[in-house]
């Protein structure tokens, strides 16, 4: 129960993350929070589902640019979720690479603090 209730939590921070994407950058805009619920799932299942299989695909493009090109597969799953989704726009790639940094930084700031919750119970 525990971990379900850390995945939705989680869940709502990484939309939070969102919005502040959004506001922190012109480039990326999201319409109200529910477009942002909507967004941090499908870029969290993109990153599940499809990112694994370009990392394997891109490897070797990976390893000669010593692992820069993972930045730019993120922007291509950012952007990807911006294309299919209302409510969530980027305005080009060079935005979603910008996008896709800063919430991948909040990311990780959501992780680290989510760490610590859990581990000081």
């Amino acid at each position: 129960m525990l971990g379900v209730m850390v995945l939705v939590f989680k869940w709502l921070l990484s939309a939070a993350a969102l919005l502040a994407v959004a506001h922190l950058y012109s480039g990326v805009v999201v319409t109200s929070f529910v477009a942002a619920l909507i967004a941090a799932l499908v870029i969290g299942l993109l990153n599940t589902v499809l990112r694994p299989v370009l990392l394997i695909l891109t490897l070797p493009v990976t390893l000669v640019t010593m692992g820069l090109f993972m930045f730019v597969i993120n922007a291509l799953m950012f952007w990807a979720a911006a294309s299919i989704l209302e409510g969530f726009h980027v305005r080009d790639f060079s935005a979603a690479l910008v996008g896709s940094l800063i919430y991948s930084a909040l990311g990780v700031v959501i992780d680290l603090a989510l760490q610590r919750l859990l581990l000081e119970k």
